[in-house]
């Protein structure tokens, strides 16, 4: 029975030929996917269907649920919300959609840069469900990525549960004292709240470091 509790808030615990087969296999996978769909011209419509439809099966060969990845892509807001205005407040020439006069080259680019963004989400999030973190630097480090850069993705994915935890915390803490986010007002909470989550983070990582220097480390990873 499949667990999404397992392991990490990413990764979807089920057994499955994607779920086997082997990270660095799939990392260069993703990489090389992503630079063809950002590759690909953006009249290219076909295309990206085909692209899409690529997805669609891996997704359901590896039986992770389309619902599992879509709530996931709550990442890409910040590039709909960009997209949404190119054509507003793009120039050249104008076209009449729905009583609004949007800008033909800012419907492409919105177009392109939507279509694009969600196909490579959507692509790192299969990644992410159907490989488990700790497999991340070992796979990074077999495809000869520099070292230093190992170094870093290892230390993210072994603290960012931790990071994830403290903003749980926090958010239950406001949350017992009847912080309620349902108005603009409260966005003022909500960035005080993520400015003390970055300090808090930043502290962390200082003492880790010190700590790490204090036992020996001299910026090499282990082998």
């Amino acid at each position: 029975m499949a667990d999404d509790s397992h392991g990490h808030t990413l990764y979807f615990h089920t057994h499955s030929a994607v779920h086997r087969a082997a990270a660095h296999h799939k990392v260069a996978a993703l990489v090389g996917f992503v630079l063809v769909v950002v590759a690909t011209p953006r009249e290219w419509v076909a295309a990206f269907a085909a692209y899409l439809a690529v997805l669609v099966v891996v997704i359901v060969v590896a039986h992770v649920p389309v619902g599992y990845i879509a709530r996931r892509m709550v990442v890409e807001v910040p590039f709909v919300v960009f997209a949404v205005l190119m054509p507003f407040v793009a120039v050249g020439p104008r076209v009449d959609v729905a009583g609004l006069s949007l800008s033909e080259a800012g419907l492409w680019a919105a177009w392109g840069l939507l279509v694009k963004g969600t196909i490579s989400v959507v692509a790192s999030l299969t990644l992410a469900a159907t490989t488990e973190p700790h497999q991340l630097p070992g796979a990074l480090a077999r495809l000869r990525v520099p070292a230093q850069l190992v170094q870093i993705v290892t230390f993210m994915v072994r603290y960012l549960d931790v990071v994830a935890a403290e903003m749980r915390r926090m958010r239950i803490a406001r949350e017992s004292r009847g912080f309620q986010s349902r108005s603009l007002s409260a966005w003022w909470v909500q960035a005080r709240a993520v400015g003390a989550l970055f300090v808090r983070a930043y502290d962390r990582g200082e003492r880790v470091h010190l700590a790490m220097l204090a036992r020996g480390y001299e910026g090499e990873g282990r082998r």
